[in-house]
């Protein structure tokens, strides 16, 4: 899985909805730094950073252009002040804009061979000023 702040475009399954739900449940949250925003008793946001690699970032397509994934984005250079990258697959153009609006700058593509989705991505990195 590659992180995105939008809700993806078209991209192949490579997972089943359950083995998703399993991977975040039993892998994911439990090794990595792992924030989330909610309200009420709904999950409206996730944010996982590795270190320096900003694993997952998920808003609920409701919460979109209310700040929320601004304020991950901010929270995730609070965490790792030195830089951060991400991948993303590059047919997700709204994460791509949102990331480029909050300082990441591209630094490579590929054409898909080494995600589970086979989907050309591409690695955002941001370094402080």
């Amino acid at each position: 899985m590659r992180s995105f702040a939008a809700a993806l475009p078209t991209v192949r399954c490579a997972h089943s909805e359950a083995e998703v739900h399993d991977w975040f449940a039993r892998l994911l949250v439990p090794q990595y730094e792992t924030w989330v925003a909610e309200t009420g008793n709904h999950l409206v946001g996730l944010l996982v950073l590795n270190g320096k690699e900003l694993k997952q970032l998920y808003l609920d397509p409701a919460w979109r252009g209310q700040g929320l994934g601004n304020r991950f984005s901010s929270l995730a250079k609070q965490q790792q002040p030195d830089g951060l990258t991400l991948w993303t697959f590059q047919v997700n153009e709204p994460a791509q804009r949102f990331y480029e609006r909050h300082g990441f700058i591209a630094v490579e593509r590929t054409d898909g061979r080494r995600n589970d989705e086979r989907e050309p991505d591409v690695r955002y990195a941001w370094q402080p000023h």
